[in-house]
């Protein structure tokens, strides 16, 4: 087989983790640096545009487009696993939410064996990457790649929710990342810098990428990680019906991300050997955690009509959508930059927790908005919903190969509710949420419950209610998890455990989900990666 071209380090996936790792190793015209992104180019008009997100999910040229098997717990239902693939990952095609979940999390990341990987260890990573509207503080980075900006959530519903959170006693804060950050009410914080789509690929690839060190490989997909004498010493990429060999000369970085890294090791013998043996690959180091552990967030709606027209149904009229859209590739909308949010919150549903296990994501229009135009297609009516999130799940899914072929999609199952705690967590959840829409002032604005409908009240009928409707926050992780038992995957310097040469960063190899979204995650596991893999420490 062919070997075309060499690199010192070769990063797998230019997604969320590959782009910053890209930026940070390649900064020294010492290394040279290759990234090899199955996916095209980040260069979709709609890319550009905030509110156009679900859009681009949709787009089967942009996304993996995988399914899950049929879940016992959700009464055969498969979920829709949406993955970037194109430069920039799924950063290029997300809600493009900032949230670093709760400074617990990381201290517990470091109780399971990620030595470094604490609260106080991590925040520095977060704040080199951000560059927030708000200027350097301790809480925040000011001068990074990453435009971190707020949601304007202006108005008389989102004055409602945070009074309504005030008198129920909830922390109300206007900074989510401030000295209470993962509690509480707060306005959310997107990734968009001066009204675009502040991915990873605009934000660290594009500015470095005429650097003479770095090549950037799109349309290539990997079909193994070629092992040595017990190294990785490249990668097997095929484009165009053409396979060859590129050679690392120091280290292979797999940054595929929590569905391609696990199916990408085990393509190349690595993980649990029964499994790859059925299959006929070769094994090269039989490490069962491989595809193991895996969790994501489940989450359910809740919502009511308004009593008045103060939701974000006006926006969606046909002629108004089409000026905003316009006024925006012109250069001076401003809608089009917006996502209708109303207010993030974290809460607990039950005393006794040391961190929330909910988080709530208000919004001021129907789960099931469409657009509309007067006497052709009539709109879903004004209303206020929420997204209830369970942000530490019980339960635990797997991906599994299908077959040796690289081009088959893996074996996914999320195994939502397989643990009846989060059944019963969500049922609370749902009670939580009809409460607080229930308390004042809020209540003044309340009609009619749109979901889950005022005849499921009982335990049994919340219960059916979530099995038939629950999807995804889209925030997998954990399948390659870093620590030191013999499950672990990869050591607290992201090292494969067994392979030299070879690392994992993404949201794989998170001990555990966090209590919030991945993306600010993993950047900041990127950014630590690219100081573990250079020796260096964050001055």
């Amino acid at each position: 087989m062919p070997q075309s071209e060499s690199a010192d380090y070769i990063i797998i996936g230019a997604g969320s983790a590959g782009c910053v790792l890209a930026n940070r190793l390649s900064a020294s015209p010492d290394n040279t640096v290759m990234v090899v992104e199955a996916g095209g180019r980040d260069n979709h008009p709609l890319m550009k545009m905030p509110f156009a997100f679900m859009k681009l999910q949709f787009n089967p040229s942009l996304n993996w487009n995988y399914w899950s098997e049929p879940e016992a717990g959700l009464d055969g239902r498969r979920l829709w696993l949406p993955r970037g693939k194109c430069l920039g990952g799924t950063s290029s095609i997300n809600g493009m939410v900032y949230s670093r979940g709760h400074p617990g999390d990381y201290d517990e990341w470091a109780a399971l064996g990620a030595t470094g990987w604490s609260w106080d260890e991590v925040l520095p990573y977060f704040k080199r990457s951000e560059r927030s509207w708000r200027g350097a503080s301790d809480h925040h980075g000011g001068d990074g790649p990453l435009a971190v900006t707020p949601v304007d959530t202006s108005g008389p519903l989102h004055e409602a929710v945070m009074a309504t959170a005030r008198n129920l006693g909830h922390k109300v804060s206007d900074d989510q990342h401030g000295p209470d950050i993962g509690e509480g009410f707060a306005p959310p914080e997107v990734t968009v810098d001066r009204g675009r789509r502040a991915s990873t690929a605009t934000q660290f690839l594009h500015p470095v990428a005429k650097r003479p060190n770095l090549s950037i490989r799109t349309g290539c997909l990997v079909t193994r990680i070629v092992v040595e004498g017990g190294r990785a010493i490249g990668v097997e990429v095929t484009k165009g019906g053409r396979t060859t060999i590129i050679r690392a000369n120091r280290e292979v970085i797999l940054c595929a991300g929590t569905y391609n890294s696990p199916k990408l090791l085990m393509l190349s013998g690595i993980g649990p050997a029964d499994h790859l043996r059925t299959l006929g690959i070769d094994v090269v180091v039989d490490l069962p955690g491989v595809g193991r552990n895996l969790q994501e967030h489940p989450l359910t709606g809740i919502g009511y009509e308004l009593t008045q027209p103060i939701g974000f149904e006006a926006n969606l009229r046909l002629d108004r959508l089409l000026w905003n859209v316009g006024r925006f590739f012109l250069g001076s909308g401003d809608r089009a930059t917006q996502l209708p949010v109303t207010s993030f919150a974290f809460m607990r549903t039950r005393e006794g927790l040391a961190r929330p296990d909910i988080k709530a994501n208000i919004y001021p229009t129907r789960l099931d908005a469409r657009v509309w135009f007067p006497g052709i297609r009539k709109g879903a009516g004004h209303a206020m919903s929420a997204f209830a999130v369970l942000l530490r799940p019980e339960s635990r899914g797997s991906v599994r190969l299908r077959s040796r072929d690289p081009a088959a999609p893996p074996e996914i199952r999320i195994n939502m509710y397989e643990d009846e705690r989060d059944l019963v967590s969500m049922r609370d959840a749902v009670r939580m949420m009809r409460d607080f829409f229930g308390a004042a002032p809020l209540r003044d604005l309340r009609g009619k419950e749109i979901m889950p409908g005022e005849a499921v009240q009982s335990d049994a009928e919340i219960d059916a209610f979530n099995r038939a409707s629950s999807v995804l926050a889209h925030h997998a992780s954990s399948t390659c998890t870093m620590g030191i038992d013999h499950m672990a995957v990869v050591d607290p310097a992201l090292r494969v455990r067994g392979v030299e040469g070879l690392r994992v960063a993404d949201a794989a190899v998170m001990p555990r989900v966090v209590g919030g979204n991945t993306n600010a995650p993993v950047i900041m596991i990127a950014e630590k990666a690219a100081d573990l893999i250079l020796d260096c420490a964050v001055e």
